[in-house]
């Protein structure tokens, strides 16, 4: 009698054991499913502004304007091209020609098949574009972790650019990660993998609003940034992913480049809002004089969003920043 009990004990465990299984799989399904709607709508909402290029294995989606000296612009952590076609391209299109790239997994680029993600790898692309583009050494500007790439591609293929404009940059190791990117902190593969593909996109449609908030802070943000300035894309699975990947070391590829920065021989400027909340001027501006006596650094009142809020103060200091550019021509 006893061992009749106990077997149908087992047995009732073992059927609520695969119910919870197929229920967990039956969410998980759901949830992909979600995502992958999800990705679709946000791409025809927000599509592709220029051409793609294939390099080094990537598709890569650049937007090619203006006429007159070039300016590469490289996006921060979770950003695109949209972040810099917002208001600031339409400033600059008149005297430079001006190239706008989506990095490798974010915006509309894909990376390439088992590609790592950090500094080098996105500076040998940027250094890839502006080789297939017969770019002579022009002036590259960075924002945010933007400004890494821009920083370790000087290091790393100092032919390919003549100076360097950097607005709001990561240079320095970071005692802590901005809560606003908190939940891209992932370091195990296949983590991040289940997360972007399930959670991440739902997730984002429910804090999407506090998280802009806190990255554009104390600034607003504009009421159309979400489409116009490319917000959206972040939802995007395939981004989300990418995004974590891009930070899940960062601090340790940034304390290799600190050593590295003396060596740099040439025109550095830094742009920082005051009241950036996201990276800390002292820490990212002030402390890089040190090591980069050459370096000039201005400080504005405003946020870490400068490219997007004060669209005529960045265009009016590239100005500035370009006349002092080697060989530039007036």
């Amino acid at each position: 009698m006893t061992e009749c009990v106990v077997s149908h004990l087992m047995n009732d465990a073992m059927t609520i054991a695969l119910g919870l299984v197929v229920a967990a799989l039956a969410i998980v399904s759901v949830l992909a499913l979600f995502s992958l709607a999800a990705d679709r709508r946000t791409v025809a909402r927000v599509p592709p502004l220029g051409h793609f290029m294939d390099i080094e294995g990537a598709r890569i989606h650049c937007l090619d304007r203006g006429r007159g000296p070039p300016i590469v612009m490289v996006h921060g952590l979770g950003g695109q091209l949209r972040n810099f076609s917002y208001s600031l391209l339409d400033k600059l299109v008149d005297r430079y020609r001006v190239i706008l790239i989506d990095r490798p997994g974010s915006g509309h680029s894909r990376r390439a098949p088992g590609a790592e993600s950090s500094l080098a790898s996105h500076a040998a692309v940027v250094a890839a574009v502006i080789a297939r583009l017969g770019l002579e050494r022009p002036l590259v500007m960075g924002h945010s972790l933007g400004g890494a790439i821009g920083l370790r591609l000087a290091l790393d293929h100092p032919d390919s650019v003549g100076a360097l404009a950097l607005i709001a940059p990561l240079t320095n190791v970071q005692s802590k990660i901005p809560a606003a990117f908190s939940s891209l902190f992932i370091r195990s593969d296949w983590m991040r993998f289940a997360i972007s593909n399930t959670i991440a996109t739902p997730l984002a449609m429910l804090f999407g609003e506090q998280g802009r908030a806190m990255v554009f802070a104390p600034e607003p943000v504009p009421d159309d940034f979400a489409v116009k300035g490319g917000g959206l894309l972040v939802r995007r699975p395939a981004v989300f992913a990418s995004a974590s990947a891009d930070i899940s070391d960062i601090n340790e590829q940034v304390a290799a480049m600190l050593p590295r920065y003396s060596s740099l021989r040439l025109p550095v400027d830094i742009l920082f809002g005051r009241d950036d909340a996201i990276l800390d001027p002292a820490v990212n501006g002030e402390s890089l004089r040190a090591l980069l006596p050459s370096l000039r650094l201005t400080l504005c009142e405003g946020g870490h969003m400068l490219p997007i809020t004060q669209p005529q103060l960045v265009s009016d200091w590239l100005d500035t920043v370009y006349a002092r550019k080697p060989n530039a021509i007036d």
